[in-house]
């Protein structure tokens, strides 16, 4: 089983697929985390991807797949997989499905109000040392403005301010759309609104997939 979380930056993608791998024994597979977990780790894949970013180009569709698929054949997977943040386009679903195309296929797309996401994504602050990520509104730190892990100044990211956010959401619009309407026509596309509580949104996530999910693999 392959599970896809869609949704626009701030949506909770990465909570809801956290709670889905804790219920499913899935792992959460994030590019975000692979890429720089790739890169840490110096691996061909890694390099590759270090030489991009370093000349500030994004990184492309086909060396994003082969990290994906480097990690997607790893025995943990064997069972299921949980994806968060990819794929982000129609090229990288159908890369996907090249590569593993047997898998029952579920997608889950999250639905949150703008203003609600700026709301969200304006109230986070990022340890700059280990990444650790807090919410004004939320995940508070032990002492104001300082990492709970190794005490650095925690910072804004220039992408969590509201006018860049705001670009950020039509970016996402523009570039899903045509994702969007690919899975429709597969018909195993659900939306699912986000705005509510974690618990609440990860209920009626899970209530949708569970016809889906074979009997011995609930819990």
């Amino acid at each position: 089983m392959r599970i896809i979380l869609l949704g626009p930056p701030g949506s909770g993608k990465g909570t809801q697929a956290s709670l889905l791998s804790e219920k499913l024994g899935f792992p959460k597979i994030a590019t975000g985390d692979l890429l720089r977990e790739a890169v840490r780790q110096q691996t061909p894949l890694g390099l590759k991807a270090k030489a991009v970013m370093e000349r500030g180009e994004l990184v492309s569709d086909e060396l994003v797949g082969e990290i994906v698929q480097e990690r997607i054949t790893q025995p943990d997977c064997q069972s299921g997989y949980i994806l968060d943040g990819f794929p982000r386009n129609v090229n990288q679903a159908l890369f996907l499905e090249r590569i593993d195309g047997a898998r029952t296929e579920i997608v889950i797309d999250l639905e949150v109000d703008e203003e609600e996401i700026i709301r969200r994504l304006s109230a986070r602050r990022i340890c700059p040392q280990c990444q650790a990520v807090y919410n004004l509104e939320g995940k508070l730190p032990r002492h104001e403005g300082k990492c709970d892990n190794c005490q650095a100044d925690l910072i804004q990211r220039e992408d969590d301010r509201p006018e860049v956010i705001r670009k950020r959401l039509e970016v996402y619009r523009h570039q899903t759309r045509p994702l969007v309407e690919y899975y429709k026509g597969k018909g195993n596309y659900q939306k699912i609104k986000g705005d509510g509580k974690i618990e609440e949104v990860f209920q009626a996530i899970y209530s949708w997939i569970k016809q889906f999910i074979p009997a011995e693999l609930r819990r």
